[in-house]
């Protein structure tokens, strides 16, 4: 990697997220740190102020994150306005309610002094209060990490792999992350490469949603058919990304 501009550019889609944003950027200011000393590798932070109507944008330029405006809410689209901003040769998507250990930067870095890596995404942990939650989502845990599948709490690209993917998927509202991994491992697959799941750090997400609705509002919103087929509905997802909570 070229030492001498960014070489990972963390993007951070941003709705009205004030309240947990200064952890995660606080944790990713952490995690550069230690990469910097270990590795001399820069780091650039991009916050993508998806129209919030609370000081989100104030708060990431308090970290020193650059802020880059994107009002359409469409989680892919403001991803792929992050990734257009960014200089690093090396994308990291993260969301801006996930907390990361220190040394994630670091493994990711080391992910690709493998020859052949492209990409990958990094193991979620969720920790809802309700153990009705806990246990359905560490069921899905073990399913979609044996059909392939990882979701976008932290997922990282090569930009020479972004650019030939089209990034994500715009007409998707829900599932944008599992349809971009599975295009990066075909990919991956193509270029007679690879992707690397970390599976010995993990990321926390918020857990929010799921500790304030019902049950079945749960076991529906995060159904893999409903979802399918689904998924290209805006107005379905509304309740999802358009409600701030806290």
């Amino acid at each position: 990697m070229n030492c001498g501009t960014p070489s990972i550019s963390v993007v951070i889609p941003a709705f009205n997220e004030e309240y947990y944003l200064p952890d995660t950027l606080q944790a990713v200011e952490n995690s550069a740190a230690l990469l910097r000393s270990r590795h001399h590798v820069m780091t650039e932070v991009i916050v993508v102020d998806n129209g919030s109507a609370d000081d989100t944008a104030k708060v990431a330029g308090s970290f020193g994150a650059r802020v880059i405006m994107e009002p359409e809410h469409n989680i892919a689209r403001v991803r792929n306005r992050g990734a257009a901003a960014a200089q690093g040769e090396v994308l990291v998507f993260l969301d801006a309610d996930t907390h990361i250990p220190e040394e994630l930067l670091s493994c990711i870095h080391q992910a690709f002094t493998v020859p052949g890596c492209v990409g990958g995404a990094v193991d979620t942990e969720w920790r809802p209060k309700k153990r009705s939650i806990r246990a359905y989502l560490g069921l899905w845990r073990v399913l979609g990490r044996a059909a392939g599948m990882a979701q976008g709490a932290t997922q990282f690209c090569l930009r020479d792999a972004f650019a030939p993917l089209g990034g994500y998927d715009e007409s998707l509202f829900m599932g944008e992350d599992v349809d971009f991994y599975w295009r990066l491992r075909r990919h991956a697959r193509h270029v007679e490469g690879h992707v690397r799941f970390i599976a010995d750090l993990k990321v926390v997400p918020s857990c929010r949603r799921f500790d304030r609705w019902a049950l079945w509002r749960t076991l529906i919103w995060t159904n893999p058919l409903v979802i399918a087929a689904l998924r290209r509905a805006r107005f379905v997802w509304r309740g999802w990304y358009d409600a701030p909570l806290r």
